[in-house]
């Protein structure tokens, strides 16, 4: 297996108990590699550590056991720096669940602006770069605006668009759809998939959907705080019963395509998506007239 860009090696983190005072374990031993340019989505039951290997990414948290490499860096080094840290930390940006948790000024420019400011970059850049990432989300209209007036998915973008500002090379969504009408979340998952296509950037997206987690990639499987499976959307959900038995579902469309070929037909491809299951649907149904 190749060195990635971002990697883990036997990771492990364990919480204390306010009341006990005992640890209680959230990870055990994960080893990980992500490659620049993945889209990756991380997928699990509520408690299985999916927020916690984000925040560990991220390095909101310190592990404690294995380590963290960032750009071939040991985050965990004895040796490292807070300016080290704090350099690591500028190139994996995360946008959280609740937007509201990360916008901080009142109009909609000078919070994309913080992040850079905060950085010490030069007024002239932070003026290119807020007006280019408010582009990029579509809310350029909206940088006068106060962003309490915003719509969910809007105020998504805009936090978004912040951390755009300060040019990370990954951005990690922590259930950033989670609390969104399906409009926000729709224009939440385009933001996505366009800074993926378009910019090159490392895409780690954390969600319960699994239409979501369809569209990525590929797929890692958190139960239990230990990696369960790890593939793309076809060899994930090709085959439901493991997260099932994890307590967790699967597409509808791949569900379908699932019994369709315990049922014998012959379905090829992609179904993880609706699009994806009409489309190996049409295929079967094109080659059988031929045959005909």
């Amino acid at each position: 297996m190749s060195q990635g860009w971002i990697r883990t090696e036997g990771l492990t983190y364990a919480y204390t108990d306010d009341t006990t005072g005992e640890e209680q374990p959230a990870l055990h031993c994960i080893d990980l590699n992500i490659e620049k340019g993945e889209y990756i989505a991380i997928i699990g039951h509520n408690g299985s550590g999916k927020s916690t290997l984000a925040k560990l990414l991220n390095l909101v948290l310190e592990p404690t056991g294995g380590a963290i490499y960032v750009d071939g860096k040991n985050v965990c080094a004895p040796d490292m720096t807070d300016e080290d840290v704090f350099a690591l930390r500028q190139k994996v940006g995360m946008v959280f669940q609740n937007p509201d948790n990360q916008l901080v000024a009142t109009i909609v420019e000078e919070d994309v602006a913080f992040g850079p400011e905060n950085l010490g970059v030069p007024s002239q850049e932070i003026r290119r770069r807020v007006d280019e990432a408010l582009a990029m989300v579509g809310m350029s209209e909206y940088a006068r605006h106060e962003p309490h007036r915003l719509s969910g998915g809007q105020k998504q973008r805009v936090a978004i668009a912040g951390i755009i500002a300060m040019m990370p090379e990954c951005m990690i969504f922590d259930e950033s759809t989670a609390m969104l009408d399906p409009l926000g979340r729709q224009e939440v998952l385009d933001t996505m998939e366009m800074l993926h296509r378009d910019k090159n950037i490392t895409i780690i997206t954390i969600t319960h959907h699994m239409d979501e987690a369809a569209r990525a990639d590929r797929i890692v499987v958190l139960d239990d705080g230990r990696i369960l499976r790890d593939g793309t959307p076809e060899e994930i959900f090709s085959d439901p019963e493991p997260l099932l038995a994890a307590g967790l579902d699967v597409p509808q469309s791949a569900s379908l395509i699932h019994r369709l070929r315990k049922r014998g037909l012959a379905l090829e491809g992609q179904v993880g998506t609706p699009g994806a299951c009409v489309d190996a649907i049409c295929r079967m149904y094109e080659a059988r007239h031929k045959s005909l």
